[in-house]
This record gives C-alpha cells, sequence and structure tokens, in this order.
C-alpha cells in the first residue's frame, strides 16, 4: 500500500495538535510540528536559529503583506546570496516534508503542508476549527491568561498564519475547498475527530 500523510491545519485554540496528537496515537505514525525545523537545518546545514526566526522576520518586512513568493518545488542553491532567505528556508521545510511521504506515513501540523504535498498519492487534508467563545476558552486555560488576552492572541496567530500560507501558497487558508475534511472542536471531541478522519481514510481505501 502506498504512504499516506495527514495534514492538519487549524484555528487558534482549536485544537488541531490534539486531534494530531489522537492521530499519531491510532495510527501508530509519527507526528511532526516544529521537529521539521530541525531536519530542515540538518538537511540544508543552514543554522537552526534562523529556521526558529525567519517567520517572524519575514512579516516584519513592510513588503511581506504586498507581495508573495508561491513555493515551486525549487531550492536556492548555497552559491546564491538568497540561500538563506526566508524563502529558501521554507523551500527546505517542503523538501523534508516531500523526502518524509516517500519513507513513511505521518500526519504534519502546520507548514502549509496541504499545499507543498497536493500532488502526493493519499494525502489527506484536514482543517480544525471551533467556534470563538470555546476556543478563547481553551487558551485562557491553557496559558493561565484572562479572556481578553486571549481573544487578542487568536486574532494575531491566526492572522500571522492566514498572511504565511497566503505567502507561499497564493491561497487562502482558510477556503475550506483546499481541504478533505473540516471538523469543528465545538462539536466533537478531539478523539471523535480523529475517528471521522481515520473513517474517511478507511472509506477511500487508504488505510
Amino acid at each position: 500500500m502506498s504512504k499516506f500523510v495527514i495534514t492538519i491545519s487549524r484555528t487558534c485554540g482549536s485544537g488541531g495538535s490534539y486531534v494530531a496528537e489522537e492521530l499519531e496515537k491510532k495510527l501508530g505514525i509519527k507526528l511532526y510540528g516544529q521537529d521539521i525545523l530541525q531536519l530542515a537545518s540538518e538537511d540544508s546545514g543552514i543554522s537552526i536559529d534562523l529556521f526558529a526566526r525567519s517567520d517572524e522576520e519575514l512579516q516584519s518586512n513592510p513588503l511581506f503583506r504586498f507581495t508573495k513568493y508561491i513555493y515551486d518545488g525549487k531550492l536556492i542553491p548555497p552559491s546564491s546570496s538568497d540561500f538563506t532567505s526566508q524563502e529558501n528556508l521554507f523551500n527546505y521545510q517542503a523538501k523534508v516534508l516531500k523526502d518524509l511521504a516517500k519513507k513513511e506515513n505521518y500526519v504534519v501540523i502546520g507548514r502549509c503542508a496541504d499545499f507543498v504535498l497536493k500532488d502526493e498519492e493519499n494525502l489527506v487534508r484536514v482543517f480544525i476549527c471551533a467556534d470563538k467563545k470555546d476556543r478563547i476558552k481553551t487558551e485562557s486555560d491553557r496559558l493561565s491568561i484572562s479572556r481578553s488576552e486571549a481573544e487578542k492572541r487568536i486574532d494575531k496567530v491566526d492572522k500571522k498564519r492566514t498572511n504565511h500560507y497566503n505567502y507561499f501558497t497564493g491561497s487562502d487558508r482558510v477556503d475550506m475547498t483546499n481541504y478533505d475534511i473540516c471538523l469543528n472542536t465545538s462539536a466533537l471531541s478531539y478523539e471523535k475527530c480523529a475517528d471521522v478522519i481515520i473513517d474517511y481514510m478507511k472509506a477511500k481505501g487508504i488505510i
């Protein structure tokens, strides 16, 4: 059977990472998130610190909102002055995702993975959301902050993720036509969401 990948996109506070953890446990597969940065650093030879800072630096660029760099699968060579650019750091993260897809089944959170891997066989693209009041409560409880602080954080993180996705894909992150499954954790538990995703994969003959 061909390898499969499940990509998880999510709104802040909706519990997308918890759904991913349930999938990791139920399917016995690896969950990738921030560790993609370490793998990309090892692959490219570029410092992990540059990968860790790249998104913040990109979004602080005043031209960021008015330009796009739509990922096309290419890498910028070490001889180029742009080798350590934010764009090439993204390219290497994408390379890692593609290389992993050839070797193993996995679930990944974020990283524009639904776009990067769009041509891969047996790709399952999932979007996790929740009612805003529930997201505010989740973030308030998780971070021990006030509800107003949690709401500000949610708005900031969602905007950041949307801008990042648009810059590298040219698409809208919350366009539900980009996904195979969209689930609301205000209506379903994290475990139930994972079960729905697995049932979908069974129905499609992926597992």
